[in-house]
């Protein structure tokens, strides 16, 4: 009987992997958001910080060898090490309806109703065949 019970819970836990998490709520979103900056941010600066150490290991090394009298070839050219700065986030703002962004709006306020008191005659005279 125990062998059988351990069995069926076995047999039910690649169930639990088909079961939905919920959505994530804005707010979940941002935060999630933010601390992939962050962890982008730290990557930079790690590569910053190494690219530094690196600079500073080639320069002993060139120094030691020319005291100590040693054909050294000249370096490789690379990229200056570009400090990243002070994490910033800025979030990105939210994505205007449609209707807000102007889409299917005027430019401008109508200051006058769209006809006239011209008759149509003579705004859009007929075309001679």
């Amino acid at each position: 009987m125990k062998k059988i019970l351990i069995t069926a819970c076995l047999a039910g836990l690649p169930l639990l992997s088909l079961a939905k998490l919920p959505a994530l709520s804005d707010e979940a979103k941002a935060k999630a958001a933010e601390a992939a900056a962050k962890a982008a941010w730290a990557g930079k600066v790690d590569g910053y910080l190494l690219c530094k150490s690196l600079d500073k290991v080639a320069a002993g090394y060139y120094k030691n060898a020319k005291a100590a009298g040693k054909e050294t070839k000249p370096p490789t050219a690379t990229p200056p090490c570009a400090d990243p700065g002070a994490f910033a986030y800025k979030p990105p703002e939210a994505a205007k309806p449609i209707e807000a962004a102007g889409a299917h709006s005027p430019a401008a306020t109508a200051v006058s109703p769209p006809s006239t008191r011209q008759p149509d005659a003579v705004v859009n005279p007929a075309k001679k065949s």
